[in-house]
């Protein structure tokens, strides 16, 4: 297949783009300048130079594509609507040249809302934290889209490698204290503290696992169907955290942040650190044949934190 993925060189966007590719389909992928670009080429991803608010700089080249991969989104005041451009740009690739073709759209665990322990999946009713309330108006805009196979895949939090949300929790904990980043605030007394009461679960996924999903479905042939993609662990918050921060090789306390006072610095971020999840997956098992390869986060923390440590530097 010819595959082109925006967002080629983000976290989750670029480990797509590798998996595809070694699968035997020729990817090109979509890149903001030459440097990035050098990262897609050394892996044998053809780069395209260009951006979301320029749909003209990859229009023509998904055009050219059987399979359009919609996994970037830029993070500034109007990312909202330059999302739907680029939604509306793969959708018109999409219905040009030979057809069907296939657009895969990236959602999330998030516009489920909290379910505590009640496991949910692709047909229960969304409730989505205001920070992903547009989301589900962007998953029917390619579900619901004529002439391409329009699909959506609800990730749960992406760990491994580089590390995703969970690479803050390996953040030395210490420099978080004096700099707090989106997970790992400053407690009253400056120790590390997690967002919410820490008793919270979150679904997870490995990124390779991820990745694996988004070779099946673009394989599959499917149109109009959503998959929920997370691995099977339950462990809360703060024995993710607390395990993350020991193998950085911090010994002091993780204490819990009050959602009001996250708030103040994150704003509805917080809200979605504070959520508690359970997603069933059983879909695309059933469908696609993916099963997840990690067991989870806390069983793997040793290795995740070498492997983020080399990343990073």
């Amino acid at each position: 297949m010819k595959v082109f993925i925006t967002g080629a060189t983000g976290y989750i966007g670029f480990a797509v783009s590798a998996a595809l590719r070694r699968h035997g389909h020729r990817v090109w992928g979509l890149a903001r300048n030459e440097a990035k670009a050098g990262r897609l080429a050394r892996h044998e991803i053809a780069p395209v130079i260009g951006n979301l608010a320029d749909p003209k700089s990859y229009a023509d080249v998904a055009a050219q594509c059987s399979v359009l991969i919609h996994t970037a989104f830029d993070y500034v005041a109007e990312g909202v609507a330059r999302d739907k451009r680029a939604i509306e740009t793969l959708l018109e690739a999409g219905r040009r040249g030979a057809q069907p073709k296939t657009v895969i759209f990236t959602s999330g665990a998030w516009v489920y809302g909290d379910t505590g322990d009640q496991m949910v999946d692709e047909t229960t009713p969304l409730n989505p934290i205001k920070l992903v309330a547009w989301r589900p108006a962007h998953e029917e805009l390619v579900l619901r889209a004529s002439g391409v196979r329009g699909l959506v895949i609800r990730a749960g939090c992406v760990y491994g490698g580089a590390g995703g949300l969970t690479g803050r929790w390996f953040a030395e904990p210490t420099a978080a204290m004096r700099s707090p980043s989106p997970l790992v605030e400053r407690g009253p007394g400056g120790e590390a503290a997690v967002v919410g009461d820490g008793r919270n679960r979150w679904t997870m996924v490995h990124v390779d696992d991820l990745a694996d999903a988004y070779v099946r479905v673009a394989e599959s042939g499917l149109g109009g169907e959503i998959f929920n993609v997370t691995d099977r662990s339950r462990f809360t918050v703060l024995e993710q955290a607390s395990a993350a921060a020991r193998a950085a090789g911090y010994t002091g306390e993780i204490r819990p942040l009050p959602l009001a006072d996250a708030r103040k610095t994150m704003g509805d971020f917080a809200d979605a650190l504070a959520l508690s999840q359970h997603l069933d997956s059983g879909k695309a098992v059933r469908l696609l044949g993916w099963q997840p390869r990690h067991g989870g986060f806390l069983d793997e923390v040793e290795v995740l934190y070498r492997a983020w440590k080399a990343l990073v530097g």
